[in-house]
């Protein structure tokens, strides 16, 4: 990381963040500092607060303790405007692919820069546009989702997220509706944006993906950061009999 990245603000600053279903305690006190263009990749079993973590880190979810602040601003449930700002900076992306059925795929691109931003017509075109172009959709502008194959439709939700221009992506467990032939034209987008300089939080099962990609690997288990470290850190020398266990379980 170059001496100039260290003294900006880190892209993501969590401490001591807790949230509980009910009497059920999710995340049970989460530090964890991104970055910005650090490519994060979160796994653990299911259950262990992964998508919960994410979900707080753009809004969708409340927490009860702690402090979360993107890109040096402190999360405000109470401040509508700033939560809405804090949804341009942060895109995410989720298991389905969510795209309106009754929309081309161009104007599910166009929905939210037009609505949120103001642009007019000819710019959120040109820039789904090039949106497309950039996740290897072209000539599918005028498409209907119905019409393309899951892999296309996830490589349109990228783009739909990216069309905020937003600066950190979440991305939760994206390929695991696919198909298994259709995942890698996804992960390929990904880590083009990875290349790119984006910062991304990707909580995923693809762990060949997660070595090749990420700079760090974020281990959760019961609510908790139990391991963390580079890719071959954890995948080559895991310390804990958690980290082991999962691991194992894979093969």
């Amino acid at each position: 990381m170059s001496n100039a990245n260290s003294f900006a603000p880190a892209a993501v600053a969590i401490s001591g963040l807790r949230k509980s279903f009910g009497i059920n305690e999710v995340l049970k006190g989460i530090d964890l500092n991104v970055q910005p263009g650090e490519v994060i990749a979160i796994i653990g079993k299911s259950g262990s607060g992964k998508s919960t973590l994410l979900r707080c880190i753009n809004g969708l979810e409340t927490f009860q303790h702690g402090r979360l602040t993107v890109q040096g601003h402190a999360l405000d449930y109470s401040d509508p405007s700033a939560m809405r700002a804090l949804r341009q900076q942060v895109g995410m992306i989720f298991q389905s692919f969510n795209l309106f059925p009754h929309l081309t795929v161009g104007k599910n691109i166009q929905l939210a820069p037009g609505l949120v931003k103001q642009l007019s017509v000819t710019e959120t075109e040109t820039k789904a546009r090039q949106l497309l172009a950039r996740v290897g959709l072209s000539e599918k502008y005028d498409a209907f989702p119905d019409q393309l194959s899951g892999g296309q439709q996830q490589r349109v939700a990228i783009a739909r997220a990216l069309a905020m221009s937003p600066g950190i992506l979440l991305c939760d467990e994206i390929t695991s509706a696919l198909d298994p032939e259709l995942v890698g034209e996804v992960l390929a987008v990904v880590e083009s944006l990875a290349k790119e300089g984006m910062t991304l939080l990707m909580v995923t099962h693809e762990m060949n993906f997660a070595r090749k990609v990420s700079n760090r690997v974020i281990f959760m288990h019961q609510g908790l950061v139990h391991e963390q470290g580079t890719p071959d850190m954890l995948f080559t020398n895991p310390k804990t009999p958690e980290l082991q266990q999962f691991l194992s379980s894979l093969h």
